[in-house]
């Protein structure tokens, strides 16, 4: 699969960044703050705005320990259910929420977090991809039963292997689905430079049948960037309107005002790296002719006279012979007198 489309957006490799903000649990179960992120997320030219699709239930057993980081960004000590019962999007935000998409031009997206129920609403809701979180790699049914809707799907793969990776494409592909983006990550809130692991994603590039990205978990914007640089044709990176705000995600979340930074590096880069092909551009082309060189006369040279280290010499400009001819011509005859300091012609010699 070259390239795949998300709504009218195209997502390839070498390729303008598909860049998602993820949104995720940030808004805090409030209708008013997700809204205020979809404006964010568009002002700052993202190409979609993502958030999570679960009721607390359907993800975690009642007596499940909170991760770590959640523990540590939270000050809490809650159960998971207890947690992401506070920060559940409710049922009925939905509609809201996608019509701001539709007026912002910001594509809406989801992680069906909650297992099949999950795809299910999201698919009610005819929603033009589905991303899944790493902690779904494994989920195989999961994923083959998305599949079957045959949109993309663009797949986090932190904690995993390579061969868990290859498993969950193969399930992927096994309900006829081509349409696969699969993200390399590392699920660490914040991520230290340490374990970011780049060049993991260029070994997933070598040796996946899929298109390539990259999740940023990281508290700065240098390895989104880095990621772009090395071919990510998606970029993901959490944000928050105020690091302050209380839930497990907002302080390894990025700003508005950083994500603005980013996408801008990210387009700008990407006009850097421009084509593939080395040829001169069209506006070096004047240039060939002022600041290159060709064969001149050092000296004047009488007919019948022989070129010489000691007569020719390569100046510029270059609309004469190349200096490629240099050592070609030295020794040959003079067919007619030189003044010093003019171009050697082709037909001055024998």
């Amino acid at each position: 699969m070259k390239s795949i489309t998300v709504g009218k957006f195209k997502i390839a490799q070498n390729y303008q960044p598909y860049f998602i903000a993820e949104a995720g649990v940030n808004h805090n179960g409030k209708l008013s703050l997700a809204l205020k992120m979809v404006d964010a997320a568009a002002r700052i030219g993202a190409n979609a705005v993502k958030f999570q699709t679960f009721k607390a239930a359907e993800v975690t057993i009642a007596n499940n320990s909170m991760a770590e980081y959640q523990r540590k960004n939270t000050n809490k000590n809650f159960t998971q259910l207890e947690l992401l019962k506070k920060i559940e999007l409710k049922k009925n935000f939905y509609g809201p929420i996608i019509e701001h998409c539709k007026k912002r031009k910001i594509e809406f997206l989801s992680t069906p977090h909650g297992g099949f129920g999950s795809v299910d609403f999201l698919r009610s809701l005819h929603v033009r991809a589905y991303k899944f979180g790493s902690g779904d790699l494994n989920n195989l049914p999961l994923l083959s039963y998305a599949a079957k809707d045959n949109i993309p799907i663009i797949l986090g793969t932190g904690m995993s292997t390579l061969e868990e990776v290859r498993a969950a494409i193969k399930a992927i592909h096994s309900s006829g689905n081509k349409k696969i983006v699969v993200l390399h990550a590392t699920t660490n809130y914040p991520c230290p430079l340490h374990e970011v692991n780049l060049r993991a994603m260029q070994t997933m590039m070598r040796s996946l049948p899929c298109l390539v990205g990259y999740s940023d978990h990281t508290a700065g914007i240098e390895a989104a960037l880095a990621a772009f640089t090395l071919g990510a044709c998606v970029i993901e990176k959490h944000f928050t309107l105020d690091r302050g705000l209380p839930g497990p995600d907002h302080k390894a979340s990025a700003t508005p005002e950083e994500l603005n930074i980013l996408i801008k590096m990210i387009r700008n880069t990407s006009i850097l790296l421009g084509s593939s092909e080395k040829k001169p551009n069209k506006s070096e082309l004047p240039m060939i002719r002022t600041t290159r060189k060709s064969i001149v006369s050092t000296a004047e040279i009488r007919k019948g006279e022989f070129f010489s280290h000691s007569n020719i010499g390569i100046k510029r400009p270059g609309t004469g012979l190349p200096p490629s001819d240099y050592n070609k011509i030295i020794g040959k005859k003079s067919k007619r007198n030189i003044n010093a300091d003019v171009l050697i012609r082709k037909n001055w010699y024998d």
